[in-house]
């Protein structure tokens, strides 16, 4: 009896360390989501400053993929995400109705500003976004898209519309399929006009002589929201972190991050998530 405990306490201290272990990285494959988001809430450095916030309160780990709002909302429909942080509050709607996620949650706004050479050739300059499109286009002066469906693109697409152009087609119009950063540099190389969130902008540092034309119509609100991904679409969504997430974010605390993002002085998103 004594020589079968000593051959099987070693084997039975294995089995506890072995399923200890296990455990542990269950838990530690919990302790992480992936996010889909705009490339602006990423490149405008927004981020770097509350990731960190939320995991110091909560111990998970959100692993951002930063592309475009529809490509952002793809993923979400092809459950490839947990969560979305995204920027098209139609789009946002249309993925709840066709139950790929129960709830958008409002949690954030800035605004669009145009922004073109100082020297404004197509005298764009003003307050409203259709009027200086209308020149733009009537000037065939360089104007960059991001051309990649995303949440920007989606807007600068609805200010053509209400400028009367259903498809910019004039030939100095480039769509360059990038993200806001890239498309901003492209302008600022090109001297071109280009349509940016905000926040985007006041991080952008490769600015040449670029300068905001356009800001201040109503029309240029920037709506940001958060989705989790419906399980029921996607059994793998992680639904208990990913909500832990949006309910941190919507938060008194998670909104206070927010708010206390700021460059140069400069709030770059104002918190306003509902009830």
């Amino acid at each position: 009896m004594t020589m079968v405990r000593l051959v099987f306490k070693p084997f039975s201290a294995l089995v506890l360390v072995l399923a200890g272990l296990t455990a542990t990285a269950a838990m530690a494959q919990a302790s992480s989501i992936v996010m889909a988001s705009t490339t602006s809430t990423e490149q405008s450095g927004l981020f770097g400053h509350l990731l960190p916030e939320f995991k110091k309160a909560t111990g998970i780990d959100v692993k951002v993929v930063a592309v475009g709002t529809g490509q952002a909302i793809d993923m979400g429909r092809r459950g490839d995400a947990d969560v979305l942080f995204v920027h098209d509050p139609a789009a946002e709607e249309k993925l709840v109705a066709e139950g790929f996620s129960l709830r958008r949650y409002p949690v954030m706004y800035n605004d669009f500003v145009l922004v073109g050479p100082a020297a404004d050739p197509a005298k764009a300059k003003g307050k409203d976004i259709a009027e200086a499109l209308r020149k733009v286009g009537a000037a065939n002066a360089g104007f960059v898209s991001r051309g990649d469906k995303s949440g920007t693109h989606a807007a600068e697409l609805r200010y053509w519309k209400t400028a009367g152009l259903e498809s910019p087609a004039f030939s100095a119009y480039k769509a360059c399929g990038c993200g806001m950063g890239p498309a901003l540099n492209m302008a600022a190389s090109l001297g071109a006009y280009v349509l940016a969130d905000r926040g985007t902008w006041l991080a952008f540092k490769n600015r040449a002589d670029l300068a905001v034309l356009v800001e201040g119509d109503k029309r240029l609100f920037n709506q940001y929201g958060v989705l989790v991904v419906n399980p029921a679409k996607h059994p793998q969504t992680k639904v208990p972190e990913a909500q832990q997430f949006v309910d941190w974010v919507t938060s008194p605390a998670g909104q206070g991050v927010i708010a206390r993002y700021k460059i140069s002085g400069q709030q770059l998103f104002f918190p306003n998530a509902g009830p």
